[in-house]
């Protein structure tokens, strides 16, 4: 399995989340099972159904987990040497030149994207148009609504 590139940030994001399935989550469903089977018969017993389909999806969850930090590339943005140029982990202020609007973003992982936290995937259109490029620079962003230019503002490594 190929590596896994995660900001530290994101790392410690999910090795609290496995940490809460295993010593939370894990208990809970089991104790849920239990419960359920000490109601009797399991063919008709819809709270045992409930139970047993989340704890599949916490073991799931725990081995996808498991799985992506065993395999985690942990790359610190502050300690790159990076020469002013946009590199995985930067945080990247542009500025759409259609509209005027500014945005910033950091460039994360795949696992660690979350648009509403203003993370985007390295992969992500914007992103790769981004990589490489250095602070005044304007890049063309080929999006699913057309083509659209930024100009890059500013960027940072927290």
């Amino acid at each position: 399995m190929s590596a896994i590139p995660l900001t530290a940030q994101g790392a410690q994001r999910l090795q609290v989340e496995l940490h809460r399935l295993k010593t939370v989550e894990r208990p809970d469903v089991i104790n849920a099972i239990a419960e359920a089977r000490a109601q009797g018969d399991l063919s008709e017993n819809a709270e045992y159904d409930a139970a047993r389909e989340r704890q599949g999806f916490i073991e799931g969850r725990i081995s996808e987990l498991e799985g992506t930090l065993s395999n985690a590339q942990i790359i610190e943005p502050a300690t790159l040497q990076a020469d002013g140029r946009i590199v995985f982990g930067a945080t990247v202020e542009i500025e759409d030149l259609e509209s005027g609007n500014t945005v910033t973003y950091q460039i994360v992982g795949d696992v660690e994207a979350d648009i509403r936290a203003n993370k985007i995937s390295i992969s992500s259109p914007v992103a790769r148009a981004l990589i490489g490029k250095s602070e005044g620079d304007v890049v063309e962003v080929k999006a699913p609504a057309g083509i659209r230019e930024y100009e890059i503002i500013g960027i940072s490594y927290v």
